[in-house]
Parts: structure tokens; sequence; C-alpha cells
């Protein structure tokens, strides 16, 4: 049955409704914006918690600092998706 016969059939479908873990991780990125901030959001996450690990309780300063390069760049890279929205790019 095609979309021309059934015209509310592209009303009932949803985003991701094809992919089993869309309802694990909430909604799928629809754009490679929300995608990019979902990524440096959790590189930002981990990298610090890897700081704080690799500090207090491995006490390796040079793997912490490292993990302080990264976490510098994912919030680089939060602040330039944040600012790329606000000027009305869509995602």
């Amino acid at each position: 049955m095609s979309a021309k016969e059934n015209p509310g059939a592209l009303a009932k479908a949803r985003p991701g409704y094809h992919d089993p873990t869309v309802r694990l991780g909430g909604t799928p990125a629809l754009s490679p914006l929300t995608l990019r901030l979902r990524l440096a959001t959790w590189g930002l996450v981990m990298s610090l918690i890897g700081v704080v690990v690799f500090t207090a309780w491995v006490g390796e300063p040079a793997i912490a600092v490292a993990f302080g390069v990264v976490a510098a760049t994912a919030l680089i890279d939060l602040v330039v998706i944040q600012r790329r929205r606000h000027q009305g790019e869509p995602g």
C-alpha cells in the first residue's frame, strides 16, 4: 500500500521506529549537529571522569593531562555547537 492510497500512514510513522535501541538512549539524533552535541557531551563527561581517576586514584598526572586536553576540546566543541544553534542553524 503506497502513501497515496493511505495518507494517514505517514502521520502515524515515528522517527527511529526501525531502531530497537531508540528507547534506551532517548530520541535518535535527527541532525548531524544534534549528534555532535551528544558526542561532545559524552566525551566531556568521560574525560572529566578520566582526569579524576588518573589524578586521585592512580596517580598518573601525564595521563590525566591527556584526558584534560580531550575535555577542553569537547568543551570548546560544545561552545561552537551552541553558537551555531543560536545563529539559527537547524539541529
